[in-house]
């Protein structure tokens, strides 16, 4: 099952409650009976956590198999449970907490916002331990939610420039396609989440679609 369709409640936008790597993925406490398709989907272990005590896991943490890098809002307990599943935690202090959003990696290397302060970057390749590069894709500084990215392939927003492209395909050293999830959604970030194994997208999301994500993140 490289691409399962899969709502978080009656939402598709699962980029925003949850995110993987090629070591685990993490969704909300709340993900109920559906971790199963999450599970056969993604090929890696499951953590059930919060952020802040919030469900929106996916725009408050980001990471790749070598680390997880989360906002300063991470709640002590819930650090203390992360860590006792064996991942690497690094807090990014200040006024940026949305990093799923401000930041697209895989094992190879990151895009980072153009926002993001440039006094925090060596704590972010820290995490990381890729190469990076500050970006924009389409045009947004939110490059973490125009794209979803593995160790296979990228998945971009549609009106993504040649030249950003380039970038993509230079730092993050995978094919770049372009798509929409969840009925025409260009920001893939939100909507869909990924690792080598597979990926899972909202329930909406067209069979079109479905073919260009499995095409893009190289499952077919």
């Amino acid at each position: 099952m490289p691409v399962a369709r899969v709502n978080f409640g009656r939402l598709p936008y699962l980029g925003v409650f949850a995110l993987a790597t090629d070591k685990v993925a993490i969704v909300p406490s709340r993900f109920g009976a559906k971790e199963r398709v999450v599970l056969e989907a993604l090929g890696v272990p499951i953590i059930k956590s919060s952020i802040s005590k919030s469900s929106l896991i996916g725009i408050f943490a980001t990471g790749n198999s070598n680390g997880l890098v989360v906002s300063e809002l991470l709640e002590p307990e819930e650090e203390k449970m992360l860590k006792e599943n064996g991942l690497k935690i690094v807090r990014i202090p200040g006024k940026f907490t949305a990093l799923g959003n401000m930041v697209l990696a895989n094992d190879n290397g990151a895009l980072v916002s153009v926002d993001f302060p440039r006094e925090m970057l060596p704590t972010l390749k820290d995490a990381l331990g890729v190469q990076m590069e500050y970006a924009t894709i389409a045009g947004l500084k939110n490059v973490g939610a125009a794209a979803v990215a593995t160790n296979k392939g990228v998945l971009v927003h549609p009106d993504i420039r040649d030249d950003e492209i380039n970038l993509v395909k230079s730092v993050l050293r995978v094919p770049v396609d372009v798509g929409t999830a969840c009925s025409g959604i260009k920001y893939i970030g939100t909507c869909v989440v990924a690792n080598s194994y597979g990926a899972i997208t909202g329930e909406n999301t067209t069979g079109p679609e479905l073919g260009r994500i499995e095409s893009a993140l190289g499952f077919i």
